[in-house]
């Protein structure tokens, strides 16, 4: 579980909260912005803490996503395979998955059910209630949220490389606090731990939200 306080490291995220609360910006969690969760968990009835738990954070950031009719027990994270610095949309993947082979996958609908663009943008792919089309070994379409961030490869040399932009990183955060706030039971996994074969999502997704 993340916990966002004086002394935290400056982050997206922290700015992503400081303009809920309309304050400046600037990442750093100082005396200001925890005053101004003090004030903020008062009103909403949260423990007056001053620190931003998974409570205060949905309090701050709502989530405003539909929830499964499936029973979701894992949230796998990927990425679109493309090259670092490249901006692609939703649309974009769309026509990739939907176009016939051998151009695209032949599929009816974007295999991802949220995409999330360099910029921090997030997108709804396909319907929570379908199953996805994003990590077929071991069956793991069937009970799990596909969430994919565009990029996932270096410009350099063509191979995996973590490109998240802090936005990025900001808004995956976001969307994974959200989701999990829906499906609490959920795991967070990247598509290696399923599929030894892939180096998707580039980064250790398992790992790095743990926590959550």
């Amino acid at each position: 579980m993340t916990l966002y306080k004086i002394g935290s490291p400056k982050s997206a995220i922290i700015a992503q909260i400081q303009k809920a609360l309309h304050l400046i910006p600037d990442g750093i969690y100082g005396q200001l912005t925890r005053d101004a969760v003090i004030e903020f968990q008062r009103i909403h009835g949260l423990t007056p803490d001053g620190i931003v738990g998974p409570a205060t954070l949905a309090a701050l950031i709502p989530a405003r996503l539909k929830r499964s009719k499936r029973a979701i027990t894992e949230i796998i994270i990927h990425c679109t395979a493309t090259i670092e610095g490249k901006d692609y949309t939703i649309d974009d993947v769309r026509r990739w998955h939907t176009a016939p082979p051998p151009d695209g996958n032949g599929w009816s609908d974007i295999g991802y059910h949220y995409l999330i663009g360099r910029h921090g943008e997030v997108w709804e792919g396909r319907d929570v209630d379908i199953q996805g089309a994003h990590c077929a070994a071991g069956g793991h379409n069937r009970n799990s949220i596909g969430v994919c961030y565009v990029g996932g490869v270096s410009a350099l040399n063509g191979k995996p490389k973590d490109t998240r932009t802090l936005a990025q990183k900001a808004a995956l955060l976001n969307l994974l606090n959200d989701l999990l706030q829906v499906y609490p039971n959920a795991k967070v996994y990247g598509h290696r731990d399923f599929d030894k074969g892939k180096a998707c999502p580039s980064f250790d997704a398992k790992q790095e939200y743990r926590l959550l």
